[in-house]
């Protein structure tokens, strides 16, 4: 977490510590921090504050969207478009609507990972009424065309509200709604060094989901409780930190490792040449992802074996674009931030090479 977003969270704790919800003054001082948090974010992407809605998190956001939009359609339709590598939160959330009678499309890609539209036009029927495409996939770096898929959704004749999971996107491509078209996106804070536990999800005005939680009043009662101000105060803080600039300095690091990787025996690039520079996917084969991943924390060095949320499991994302078991099951996740140097690449390989060596030894024996 940036020092701006922990000093935010630190002052909405110890001296702002209201309640939003409240009418007298400490709860007045939070609220300030929950509108200003609202208002940094609609801006980022150009969207009206008032269609900003505060979450826990990436997941929460994407099950309100796709199972919210989902229940509040079921008399137009119960058609739903999505890819076979979305986010699990995306996954999961359409099996539950499986579960419930409707009927879900999931695209394949291509081995670079993306979405064919004509896959696309050929699966949004008259009958769709959600679309839900993540913009960049948290584990490759695949980056989808959000806009030639909003296009197509505008032009099949549906009546179906696009939702984009933004997460892995937001505060490294810039991008406002405008161009991208979407209903509803997706966004979280500590993807861009804000708190963990908090998101964001977008609503374009006039848009009617049902809500996943029912209580209070908070939050035009689509996501009711009361709103945890520190966290939402840093989310704040980080989004007023969002640089884009620093995306040269990105791609400059992306592509040393990715040629120190290319001189290592027995290592696959999984991730495309195009992809988002923050992410790199590579495979060690022969060598559980799990096995090097705990032999690189020993180094002080920590990355993932594919989404965070999958917990050791083989990547079905690698599977569906094609690779092979092996590969999936040997994928390592690097995710790059500001505050990566060539110096970290290093340790890295040496690590790498060094665990290569080691662990193939101890399993010969």
């Amino acid at each position: 977490m940036s020092k701006a977003a922990a000093d935010a969270v630190y002052d909405a704790l110890v001296n702002n510590y209201g309640n939003p919800s409240s009418l007298h003054s400490k709860g007045l001082e939070a609220q300030h921090y929950v509108d200003a948090a609202r208002r940094a974010a609609a801006d980022s992407i150009g969207v009206n504050e008032r269609e900003i809605f505060f979450t826990s998190g990436g997941t929460e956001a994407n099950n309100t969207a796709v199972i919210g939009a989902a229940l509040s359609r079921k008399r137009q339709g119960k058609r739903i478009v999505t890819t076979a590598v979305e986010h699990s939160s995306v996954i999961e959330a359409c099996k539950y609507l499986e579960s419930l009678g409707f009927e879900v499309v999931y695209l394949p890609v291509n081995s670079y990972g993306a979405v064919e539209i004509s896959d696309l036009k050929e699966a949004v029927t008259q009958d769709t009424i959600l679309v839900s495409v993540m913009y960049v996939n948290n584990e490759t770096g695949t980056v989808q065309p959000v806009d030639k898929i909003a296009r197509v959704i505008k032009r099949s004749g549906a009546n179906a509200l696009f939702h984009i999971d933004a997460v892995q996107a937001y505060g490294k491509l810039m991008f406002k709604n405008s161009r991208l078209g979407a209903d509803m996106i997706t966004f979280t804070a500590h993807k861009i060094h804000g708190p963990k536990g908090v998101g964001a999800l977008y609503i374009k005005n006039g848009v009617r989901i049902t809500p996943r939680l029912y209580g209070g009043m908070q939050q035009h009662k689509i996501r009711p409780g009361t709103e945890p101000a520190p966290a939402i105060a840093g989310f704040g803080a980080a989004i007023r930190e969002i640089d884009y600039t620093n995306i040269d300095n990105i791609r400059s690091l992306n592509g040393y490792l990715r040629k120190q990787l290319e001189d290592i025996d027995g290592i696959v690039i999984n991730s495309p040449e195009n992809a988002l520079e923050y992410i790199l996917n590579f495979s060690v084969i022969g060598i559980r992802s799990e096995t090097m991943l705990h032999y690189l924390a020993e180094k002080g060095i920590y990355v993932s074996s594919g989404s965070a949320c999958a917990k050791g499991q083989p990547s079905y994302v690698l599977m569906a674009m094609g690779l092979s078991k092996d590969i999936a099951d040997s994928a390592v996740r690097v995710s790059f931030s500001k505050h990566n140097t060539t110096a970290d690449i290093d340790e890295l390989i040496k690590a790498l090479k060094d665990g290569i060596n080691s662990l193939a030894r101890k399993d010969s024996k």
